[in-house]
């Protein structure tokens, strides 16, 4: 019983420890790593975030592994790194798997794209193996590929549906298995996923969305705490969690116009750059903006009926109707355009 009580001291003692150590890189940034020369795998890479995260790495010289279901624009993205490197020739530094530094050779232009369905397992592992053979092993694995039906449950197809769910969830379970058993025996690596603030708090008319988001966080978490348990600390984790980006995706969705110049949506370079200081200070988790964490503390405590009372204050309850609205006009307009 003694023993019981002391080792919960000691975790008392840790919990303390670990918020001052999260408050204090609140107000002292730490330093970033250098991802320079290790190779970096983005999903969903020839447009939105993928494309941003792809010119962020490319920047900071790391070599760029792009996969995208588009073959055209992900050459695109992959032009847009080159012109990148060409700025680039200066010696460069690389972090070694256990520590230290050692020198890399002048850098070298290095860029690789691969057409990959990421929603078909068996294109996922094939893309791996062949990443494997031609650029070697993965140190930086950013899950980015996401989709979204854009439709109410009832009227969703059942395919739609389970494409959402294997695209936005499924695929970091077939990404992850591909390139973590090599991270695991050199204990080194990094494993981004970029999941939303939809999947830590959900909204009407986007079901299989949220369900998609939530399975990806749970996913991730559990992942973490594996890698926990197992003493790997040198894998590192790193979740991001947006608001709402203005990439297109969710064109139209709006909360209550009194509020919305107060929660506008996220410019996609600045979710980017802030995921990116995430990812090279080996940050759990990153939320933009940070008031996501508060509204995620207050889901937790606050009974149904107080959260629904403040959606419907904030607009947020019906904000995806006019999203779905014009997926269905869209639709609509091009069925009669093709004669349906």
């Amino acid at each position: 019983m003694m023993i019981i009580i002391a080792e919960f001291f000691v975790v008392i003692l840790k919990v303390l420890w670990a918020f001052l150590t999260a408050g204090a890189k609140w107000v002292m940034r730490p330093k970033e790593k250098s991802v320079a020369g290790q190779v970096c795998v983005i999903t969903g890479a020839g447009s939105g975030l993928g494309r941003l995260f792809a010119k962020e790495f490319a920047r900071r010289r790391a070599i760029l592994v792009l996969w995208d279901i588009n073959s055209q624009s992900n050459e695109e993205t992959a032009e847009m790194v080159r012109q990148i490197y060409h700025e680039l020739d200066t010696p460069i530094t690389k972090d070694g798997p256990v520590g230290g530094v050692e020198e890399v050779p002048p850098f070298q232009p290095q860029v690789y794209t691969y057409v990959c369905d990421v929603g078909k397992r068996e294109s996922v592992y094939s893309t791996a193996e062949k990443v494997r053979r031609e650029v070697g092993e993965v140190d930086i694995l950013i899950n980015n590929a996401g989709v979204v039906s854009g439709h109410h449950l009832l009227e969703c197809p059942d395919e739609l549906i389970e494409r959402t769910m294997v695209v936005n969830c499924h695929a970091h379970f077939w990404t992850t298995k591909a390139f973590l058993p090599k991270m695991l025996e050199l204990n080194h690596g990094h494993i981004v996923t970029v999941a939303s603030s939809l999947g830590l708090f959900s909204t009407a008319g986007v079901e299989d969305y949220c369900a998609s988001k939530f399975g990806a966080i749970g996913f991730h978490e559990s992942l973490s705490h594996e890698l926990k348990a197992s003493e790997k600390d040198g894998i590192n984790m790193t979740l991001v969690c947006p608001y709402l980006v203005d990439t297109g995706m969710f064109k139209g969705c709006r909360i209550r116009k009194e509020i919305e110049p107060f929660l506008p949506p996220l410019k996609p370079e600045f979710c980017v750059k802030q995921a990116m200081r995430a990812i090279l200070t080996d940050q759990p988790m990153i939320c933009t903006p940070r008031i996501v964490y508060m509204v995620n503390f207050m889901k937790s405590i606050l009974p149904f009926e107080a959260i629904v009372c403040m959606y419907r204050f904030l607009g947020a309850d019906k904000c995806m109707y006019p999203f779905l609205a014009q997926r269905k006009e869209a639709m609509n307009n091009n069925e009669a355009k093709n004669g349906i």
